[in-house]
């Protein structure tokens, strides 16, 4: 694949990644047939800050959980009121990091 076209990807899509994973993301696109291409830039990936946001307003409800596809973890969050408020608040810390990992997961069912 063009190397400026994954160049222009990589920058436009960088934060929705953790930064040790950017590198093998260009070089699996650079590696990657045209043809797939329409699939990388239709995927959908979750904005980390988005979901920190709604953690923060609604975390207690599951929401953030349910936003990224973590259905089990937003029943439990939702009949739980959050943990009773404990796991609402680990997670405040860390659905930032969980949102980047389920976008590396949508990207490697596309990379490999």
């Amino acid at each position: 694949m063009d190397a400026q076209k994954v160049d222009m990807f990589i920058m436009l899509n960088a934060k929705f990644f953790e930064n040790h994973q950017i590198n093998f993301i260009r070089e699996r696109l650079i590696a990657l047939d045209d043809s797939k291409w329409a699939m990388v830039s239709t995927v959908e990936l979750k904005d980390p800050t988005t979901i920190l946001i709604v953690s923060i307003l609604a975390g207690s409800l599951g929401i953030d959980r349910f936003m990224i596809g973590d259905t089990g973890i937003g029943v439990g969050k939702l009949l739980t009121c959050g943990g009773l408020g404990i796991w609402t608040i680990i997670d405040w810390f860390m659905i930032q990091g969980v949102t980047r990992e389920k976008n590396m997961q949508k990207m490697q069912q596309i990379l490999f």
